[in-house]
């Protein structure tokens, strides 16, 4: 687990008008990215893109949000922490997992949880997934849930998901992940839903080549209220979604 560093001192203006707002909940979509527009060098590998100050900088978002959003293939190939190191702050991980084919018990999270580093997730599945008694109960004793909602062509209404979570007093979401659910995201803004406020991303000096994964939206989106930032290597953009 690498150190976080010092916040650098221009990074927190430039943010401030991109962190969430009162909404239901607001919906801040972030993610690193290669060059040519790839966050992984290829399917299941864990890549490295962003330099420690913009590491620092996801933990700082990360503070400013009562949970963070991540799909099936991201713990499964990542194994991530999901906690926040930014000011002690405690978000809720939310997994999106709707045929429950990621185990809780004895993840990177569940050892977090047992530290006393972060907080158990909340896993969103499908109402008709069926979960063993056993692991219902292993993660409420540790403070999660599981979260059941209906699907509709195999796939989850964002506004419905969103609104589920604020049914248990999430106001703000941050989502980090991975490909599908970026470009799902993406696609259901472009539809005129309007589920994301804003638009965090990182963009490292390195090409991944054709066999990275991809962050590419099947419609086109246009962001608005664009700004940059650069540091000592990545720069970022940050944009409103309307």
């Amino acid at each position: 687990m690498s150190q976080l560093i010092p916040l650098p001192p221009s990074l927190e203006p430039f943010l401030a008008l991109y962190l969430p707002r009162n909404g239901v909940p607001f919906v801040t979509l972030t993610y690193a990215q290669s060059l040519d527009a790839k966050i992984a060098a290829g399917p299941g590998l864990q890549t490295v893109i962003s330099h420690l100050e913009t590491k620092t900088m996801t933990h700082y978002l990360r503070s400013k949000h009562d949970a963070i959003l991540v799909g099936l293939g991201t713990v499964l190939s990542d194994d991530p922490g999901l906690n926040c190191r930014y000011n002690a702050h405690r978000i809720r991980p939310v997994v999106v997992d709707p045929r429950r084919q990621w185990v809780y018990q004895g993840s990177r999270i569940d050892c977090t949880v047992a530290s006393g580093d972060g907080l158990a997730p909340f896993i969103i599945i499908d109402a008709a997934t069926e979960v063993p008694k056993a692991a219902d109960a292993y993660l409420e004793a540790a403070g999660g849930r599981y979260v059941r909602l209906e699907r509709a062509g195999g796939q989850f209404d964002w506004r419905r998901l969103l609104d589920a979570l604020a049914e248990y007093g999430i106001g703000s979401v941050m989502v980090e992940g991975g490909a599908k659910v970026i470009n799902s995201l993406l696609v259901y803004q472009s539809e005129g839903k309007g589920v994301v406020d804003s638009l965090i991303v990182t963009v490292g000096p390195v090409y991944l080549g054709d066999q990275g994964v991809g962050v590419s939206p099947m419609k086109n989106v246009w962001p608005s209220s664009v700004t940059w930032w650069s540091g000592v290597q990545d720069s970022v953009m940050c944009a409103k979604l309307e």
